[in-house]
C-alpha cells in the first residue's frame, strides 16, 4: 500500500519547514497542494474556483474541506491520486476531523505526525516571517488546542516538539517511521 505522511499542527509549528527538511531527504516526498478557494497566499497551492469546488462535490471527489483565513481549502481525490503517483504525499492539516476524513476517506498507509509548539512560538514565528494575519493564526493556534482537547483519543504515529527538534531531525524520525512501517530497515 502506497505511504503518505500526515503533519499535524497549529500554525507555525513547523509544516512547511519540515516538509522542506523531508524533501530535502529524499525527493520522493513532495507537499500535497491542496485545492485553495479563495484569495491570499497561492505558494505550495493549486488555486481553485467555487465552481471547481462544486463540480468536485457532485463528483463525490472531495476527500476533506475545511474554512479558514476566509478561504475554503480541499483535500480532492484527483489531487491525492496524483501526488501518490509521484511518491510520498506529505498532507498539512489543523484539525483532527480532516485526518480521520483523510484516512477513513483514502485508502493508504497514513503515518499521523504531530508537531507542536507553543502558542508564544506561534506568534514569534509568525511575525518572524512577515505574516500579516499573526491575529488569525493565534485564533487558530487556540482552535487546534480545542481541537486536541475535544479529541484525547486521537493518536499519533509520532510527535515532534518543534521547539527541541531540528527540522532535519524531525525528518529523519518521519523517514525512520516511513522505513519501519514498511519493514525496511534504517541505516
Amino acid at each position: 500500500m502506497s505511504q503518505g505522511v500526515i503533519l499535524y499542527g497549529p500554525p507555525a509549528s513547523g509544516k512547511d519547514t519540515v516538509t522542506a527538511a523531508l524533501t530535502d531527504l529524499s525527493p520522493r516526498y513532495a507537499q500535497f497542494a491542496r485545492l485553495k478557494v479563495g484569495s491570499g497566499k497561492s505558494s505550495g497551492y493549486r488555486m481553485g474556483t467555487a465552481e471547481q469546488l462544486r463540480e468536485l462535490e457532485a463528483a463525490g471527489a472531495v476527500v476533506y474541506a475545511n474554512s479558514r483565513y476566509d478561504n475554503t481549502y480541499v483535500i480532492d481525490r484527483p489531487g491525492l491520486d496524483d501526488a501518490f503517483e509521484a511518491g510520498v504525499p506529505v498532507v498539512h492539516l489543523g484539525q483532527v476531523a480532516g485526518i480521520r476524513a483523510l484516512v477513513d476517506g483514502y485508502p493508504a498507509d497514513w503515518s499521523v505526525v504531530l508537531l507542536w509548539c507553543p502558542r508564544e512560538v506561534t506568534e514569534q514565528r509568525s511575525t518572524g516571517r512577515g505574516d500579516s494575519d499573526t491575529a488569525a493564526r493565534l485564533v487558530a493556534w487556540d482552535a487546534t488546542r480545542e481541537d486536541l482537547d475535544k479529541h484525547p483519543g486521537a493518536t499519533w504515529d509520532l510527535t515532534v516538539d518543534t521547539t527541541a527538534a531540528s527540522p532535519q531531525d524531525a525528518a529523519r524520525l518521519i523517514d525512520q517511521l516511513l522505513a519501519q512501517r514498511a519493514g525496511v530497515a534504517t541505516a
